[in-house]
């Protein structure tokens, strides 16, 4: 266990989430997470997103790694780290509402996020999952959304019902387009970046924008149509034919390998 850490090799949260191409997921996550306009008002008052719009994603994606890829002292410590970050994350929104991040409803809301992302990225661009399959991996981040903070009582029971808890966030009255939400959206898709990683950056741009849910892409005002869907789903073939033949060294996230030597060390 301590090697192994709180998964190991065999479950699928280590045959899912060790894929780079994950990142694809990372601006759509982050514009989800800030739809929530609690979220949004911790976001705009504890973080620098307009200097750096992709800092707060990339240091989600360094503790969800060490929680699933790190030994079991690594995990921990992750997690009591996040846990005493959050405790800082407290404020009033726009509206006159507190709000704090430890607060579980904002914790689930994320959490949902980064799972529901993660499947739509895996299943596009990597290859196919079963309804067992999926049904496994969320089992699994049960004890991921734990370490977050989330009591266990407060997570969905099965993967149908966090479908059931996730749709009706989207189709509800909870999540709203607030200024924070604009200018997160307006950092993520156009970053200050310089000219030569433009093409990069539409990239990104079309995979964001295409997997953002339509009733949020519409109410942002992000523009669609045929042409760039059939534009990201040829990108998405070419990519996906591309993935089987990539050297672990490219495709795998570095935390996953060095998961993998340990394993092997010891």
């Amino acid at each position: 266990m301590g090697n192994a850490g709180l998964f190991g090799p065999g479950t699928m949260i280590w045959r899912v989430n060790r894929e780079n191409v994950l990142l694809l997921g990372g601006g759509r996550a982050l514009i989800l997470q800030v739809a929530h306009p609690l979220v949004a008002a911790g976001v705009a008052e504890h973080s620098n997103y307009r200097e750096d719009p992709w800092g707060r994603l990339y240091r989600t994606l360094d503790v969800t790694t060490k929680i699933v890829f790190g030994s079991s002292e690594v995990a921990e410590e992750a997690s009591q780290r996040l846990w005493n970050v959050h405790g800082r994350v407290q404020g009033t929104s726009p509206d006159g509402a507190s709000y704090q991040a430890r607060d579980p409803d904002l914790l689930m809301w994320v959490h949902a996020t980064l799972i529901d992302t993660t499947l739509l990225v895996y299943t596009r661009y990597v290859g196919p999952l079963t309804i067992a399959e999926q049904g496994r991996y969320y089992e699994e981040t049960k004890l991921l959304g734990e370490k977050y903070g989330i009591p266990p009582e407060r997570l969905p029971d099965t993967f149908a019902d966090f479908n059931d808890y996730f749709a009706e966030m989207l189709a509800g009255d909870t999540l709203a387009v607030t200024d924070a939400l604009r200018d997160v959206a307006d950092a993520t898709l156009r970053p200050d970046l310089p000219f030569v990683a433009r093409p990069l950056v539409e990239a990104l741009n079309l995979a964001t924008v295409g997997m953002l849910p339509e009733r949020l892409r519409d109410d942002l005002g992000l523009p669609w149509g045929p042409n760039r869907e059939r534009l990201l789903a040829a990108s998405r073939t070419v990519l996906r034919r591309l993935m089987p033949v990539l050297p672990g060294l490219v495709r795998e996230f570095p935390p996953a390998r060095s998961a993998d030597r340990r394993l092997k060390a010891a």
